[in-house]
């Protein structure tokens, strides 16, 4: 009995005998607004949180560091179970997987907005984020499996609008909702979208479930990664804020993260059913998709944490302005992005990818000069203009990653290079925050030292506040917070140099990827 389960289980996937034609006119419309949908509500939710913090924490009684556990719970959780999405659409469909995981979410979401406590909310975020994992995955993997094949590049479009401009506008909506109404709202919102989505999707697809393939459970990767992972990202939440490797607590979980994230990889890479499919980096354009994917983000991500923080820690912006400041990058980015999905089976995608990497650099390097008396006007242009790069980064870039893989596995290959966007996001902020405050300091320090007697300018920048009336102990705290305007701003000049110099070196390794590109899961075995 235990050599025919084996011998079950290693069968290949069932491939159905008559394959559906794609879908077309209304059908593909509403199943593609649906999605949308969905994709838009899930990526929405990681931001819309953040600006609510505050109000969340003091409603519940508990302080502004207990409330981003509101946040990081989510995160963790969802961190975890992206490099799932491809097991569990084997074991139970695509279709089934997508749609308990859109339903699961607006479950959860109307449970945050009834929480009563801070501990009952971030439970409820935890599960929201567990659940949330495979939809923006399987969200890719759907519409490219029902889109005609010459549409395919437009449907990898549609998809990447929805995951750019979610991330903009969720503060902006998060405060606007906040502020109008209650935070409780924020999660409600989710039921009518959800349940929508979701029936809409089953109603279309059900006849179109994907094979089950029953393999079992490799309880032990399962292990290393949920603990890996969770180690990692718990530590990426929480370690500027403990200072780092001073914490025992963060050394603990960066070595049990290493330690687990390596036996896991040599574990799945040996193991018969691995829960996590890493065979798919032994494919070129996969492996130099996702780095150049991983390492654009972490500049990208960088950008949109330090660029509004930056806005209100240091000009002093408020948080609606600070919005306003950093969404014209949608702009562009909405605008461009049906463009480049046209373009995708006529052009080389190489090509596409280095001209958002040249407008990335650019642009970084634009705000790189920028000083503390900038104004409104003169800080959008640049980012209306990046917004133009975005459109080439995510598209084309999904593209090579997908190129030459069977449909049968691109729910494996969107959760990983999604995993890898997730977690370069999260590096990303830890990272640049650090940064920031270190060459902040750095910079205090630099310019502290010319405010001495022996310094004509700075003897008379105290001898005018002087003689407004101005004290000794009054004119040395003002200058110290003109010290720190211009230091922080400094320190953010520096952060957008290295961020300009990153995506120069992407144009380089974006010409390791070998073409032909085909159509993303268009490969024989579709």
């Amino acid at each position: 009995m235990a050599v025919a389960a084996a011998a079950t289980d290693a069968a290949p996937m069932p491939v159905p005998a008559i394959p559906k034609p794609p879908l077309r006119g209304g059908a593909l419309a509403l199943l593609t607004l649906a999605i949308a949908l969905s994709t838009f509500m899930e990526v929405l939710d990681i931001t819309i949180v953040n600006v609510s913090v505050p109000t969340i924490a003091g409603s519940l009684s508990v302080g502004v560091s207990e409330g981003t556990w509101a946040i990081s719970s989510y995160s963790l959780a969802s961190a975890i179970v992206q490099p799932l999405t491809g097991w569990l659409a084997r074991r139970f469909g695509e279709v089934r997987t997508f749609t308990a995981s859109v339903t699961l979410f607006v479950v959860f979401s109307i449970l945050c907005g009834f929480a009563a406590s801070m501990p009952m909310l971030v439970l409820f975020r935890l599960l929201q984020g567990l659940v949330s994992g495979p939809m923006v995955a399987l969200s890719m993997t759907l519409l490219l499996a029902n889109y005609p094949n010459e549409k395919k590049g437009m449907a990898l479009a549609l998809w990447a609008m929805t995951v750019i401009v979610a991330p903009i506008f969720g503060p902006i909506l998060g405060g606007w909702i906040t502020d109008n109404y209650s935070w409780h709202w924020i999660f409600f919102i989710n039921a009518p979208v959800g349940l929508l989505a979701a029936l809409v999707v089953w109603t279309l697809l059900r006849d179109r479930e994907t094979p089950i393939q029953k393999v079992p459970i490799d309880r032990i990767g399962l292990a290393l990664l949920v603990i890996g992972v969770g180690s990692l990202q718990f530590m990426l939440d929480n370690g500027n804020d403990k200072d780092w490797f001073s914490s025992p607590l963060i050394t603990t979980l960066g070595i049990v993260a290493l330690v687990c994230l390596t036996f896991f990889v040599a574990w799945e890479l040996t193991d018969k059913h691995p829960v996590v499919d890493l065979s798919l980096f032994k494919q070129r354009n996969f492996r130099v998709g996702v780095i150049a994917l991983s390492v654009g983000m972490f500049g990208f991500f960088g950008i949109n944490v330090i660029y509004p923080l930056w806005l209100q820690t240091t000009l002093g912006y408020t948080a609606e302005w600070a919005g306003l400041a950093t969404a014209p990058v949608g702009i562009l980015a909405v605008f461009f992005s049906p463009l480049v999905g046209r373009m995708i089976g006529k052009a080389d995608l190489r090509i596409m990818v280095s001209f958002a990497f040249l407008v990335f650099a650019f642009t970084t390097h634009w705000f790189s000069t920028f000083t503390a008396q900038a104004s409104f006007g003169q800080l959008i242009w640049p980012r209306l203009i990046q917004g133009m790069g975005v459109a080439f980064f995510f598209i084309p870039l999904n593209q090579i990653i997908l190129s030459g893989l069977p449909q049968h596995e691109i729910a494996s290959a969107s959760g990983l290079s999604n995993f890898f966007r997730t977690i370069a996001g999260s590096i990303s902020t830890a990272v640049s925050v650090t940064l920031w405050q270190h060459r902040a300091d750095y910079h205090h320090a630099v310019l502290t030292e010319h405010v001495t007697s022996a310094r004509p300018p700075a003897e008379q920048w105290l001898g005018t506040l002087q003689g407004v009336d101005m004290g000794q102990a009054q004119a040395l705290s003002l200058t110290d917070q003109v010290i720190n305007l211009q230091a922080f701003t400094l320190a953010v000049n520096d952060l957008f140099l290295l961020f300009s110099g990153l995506f120069v070196a992407m144009i380089v390794l974006v010409w390791w990827a070998r073409p032909p590109f085909g159509s993303a899961g268009g490969a024989p075995g579709h």
